[in-house]
């Protein structure tokens, strides 16, 4: 075993001499005029994206969404209750001009309510649909999918109008998030299937197919934060406890002590696709590409080499994170160390999945690394230290412990953790492993 004679470097050896590491850059606009900037509420990101769809961001389908103050409120609150005894009253109450949400009880009963116009908020609306109104186009994400023709195939489960959410204009910008979009005819209409009811004050209530679950970390999202609790959101923005499966017609308890408004690092899933909500000021204290664009610089300049071909590494630009490059950093995960690619200890009877590392010869799998990309995802401005099992992704420890104690929604029943950056499910007894570098030899 030559480990003890070849010097052995932990990235967090590196000394990091760039001054400006120390605290996240912020984009110029946040410097030069914070008061001429729009304002922003936050921002969604779609887990499973390395900072863009795989074939580019277009239009309202992207990987990531800022939620901006609008030049005119277009926010509603709940106003008028109407019952009606037959679906065709219930469709003359539902005007095309004021947003509604109708509540089918039985083939004699419908309940209307109407909502008004609200000049305090903004409403922003995300779903499956590409019709106008919906802000934020979503579709289900693919595992590891490098293109979109691997993502059309599947039968989506997220509802073409999944869910809105209502930020106030005023400080502190508060964003809330409800069940259900108002479709193109400006309704939400719960049909006879769908779970419903009368709550306590004789307002209506109700829950959508595949449900919208949401889960707020404890402690922000900082090094220190820690998973929360799922819940799921109803219509009206109560907050329950899970139904037995996704869709099942019995409703969880209701959570008194909870509510809707979305935290820094609050998690919505909508049953085939998990967002991310990022805070305005959460934003300003992560770190920006710039800085990590700074750190893989770093790594590249302290020379890592292939134990085995002397090689140095270098982990590719940014911009290219789906084509492996000859200089490109393997590793194996099942002690983490690091190499070039070679074709050593290449275990046939294993179908060449496992390999023996030439360091320690465990043996396990052999994956290129890549660099996490989309900075709304890092908990810190640490140094990529750490990988992803069984996907290579590289980011912060603490960014990869926190992901890996995340639990998030698969199908219809089950949770499992899985990598920001590429949503595959964590592998091994912690999901990522820490990687250990060769120093130069000079």
């Amino acid at each position: 075993n030559n480990e003890n004679s070849v010097p052995q470097l932990l990235i967090r050896d590196l000394k990091f001499e760039n001054k400006s590491l120390a605290k996240p850059m912020f984009s110029p606009d946040q410097e030069n005029h914070p008061s001429k900037a729009p304002v922003k509420y936050g921002e969604l990101i779609v887990l499973g994206y390395n900072g863009s769809l795989p074939n580019g961001d277009r239009g309202r389908r992207k990987s990531r969404f800022a939620l901006f103050k609008r030049p005119k409120a277009n926010g509603v609150k709940p106003s008028t209750v109407h019952i009606a005894c037959t679906p065709q009253a219930a469709k003359a109450i539902s005007n095309k001009d004021q947003h509604s949400i109708s509540y089918t009880l039985s083939r004699a009963q419908t309940v209307v309510v109407e909502y008004t116009h609200d000049s305090n908020t903004d409403m922003f609306q995300i779903g499956r649909s590409t019709e106008s109104p919906i802000d934020f186009v979503v579709t289900d994400t693919v595992p590891g999918s490098q293109s979109n023709s691997d993502t059309q195939s599947v039968q989506s489960t997220i509802s073409r109008f999944a869910c809105r959410i209502i930020c106030e204009r005023n400080p502190p910008f508060t964003a809330r998030i409800y069940a259900a979009g108002f479709d193109s005819s400006k309704n939400i209409f719960l049909g006879e299937k769908a779970a419903k009811w009368k709550t306590s004050d004789g307002q209506m209530d109700g829950l959508t197919t595949n449900g919208v679950l949401v889960m707020h970390p404890r402690n922000g999202f900082t090094e220190d934060s820690k998973p929360g609790v799922w819940r799921e959101i109803s219509v009206c923005g109560n907050v329950f406890s899970l139904r037995e499966t996704r869709s099942a017609q019995q409703r969880g308890k209701m959570v008194e002590n909870e509510t809707n408004q979305l935290q820094d690092g609050s998690l919505i899933d909508l049953c085939g696709a998990t967002l991310l909500w990022r805070t305005a000021e959460g934003l300003a204290r992560t770190p920006t590409v710039k800085h990590l664009e700074a750190l893989r610089q770093e790594i590249n300049a302290a020379r890592p080499q292939c134990p085995v071909g002397f090689n140095t590494l270098a982990f590719p630009s940014m911009k290219r994170k789906d084509v492996v490059d000859e200089k490109q950093p393997w590793v194996y995960l099942n002690c983490g160390h690091v190499h070039g690619y070679h074709n050593w200890g290449n275990k046939e009877e294993r179908d060449g999945k496992d390999r023996e590392c030439p360091m320690c010869r465990s043996v396990g799998p052999y994956v290129p690394l890549w660099l996490g990309c989309e900075a709304g995802f890092y908990v810190d401005a640490g140094p990529p230290t750490h990988a992803f099992s069984p996907c290579g992704h590289v980011c912060s420890e603490k960014t990869t412990a926190y992901w890996s104690q995340i639990p998030l929604p698969h199908g219809t029943h089950t949770f499992h953790a899985a990598c920001p950056f590429c949503a595959h499910q964590l592998a091994g007894e912690q999901g990522y492993i820490r990687l250990i570098f060769q120093g130069p030899l000079d």
